[in-house]
């Protein structure tokens, strides 16, 4: 039990206000590291790239990964401008 509240801790001071994870966090990894990168994407992945693509009017492709799901994800959300930090 203390560790886990130690991990929830340590995870919530890398993150600011809304949640985001903090630039320069080291804690943030490349989907192509991922352990479960292969596995196939997350009902949260198929609902978010579901609605950015229809928004990027870009194909859906929803045989992806979680790992490419997430990539695909941060391209629909430089061509759509959602989802960005615009401070």
């Amino acid at each position: 039990m203390m560790n886990e509240e130690k991990e929830l801790f340590d995870e919530q001071d890398n993150q600011d206000a809304n949640n985001t994870p903090l630039k320069g966090d080291n804690t943030i990894k490349d989907p192509d590291e991922w352990t479960t990168g292969d596995e196939p994407m997350t009902g949260a992945q198929h609902s978010y790239l579901k609605t950015l693509s229809d928004e990027a009017k870009e194909e859906f492709d929803e045989t992806l990964s979680k790992g490419e799901a997430s990539k695909r994800i941060d391209e629909l959300q430089h061509k759509t401008g959602r989802g960005l930090d615009t401070k």
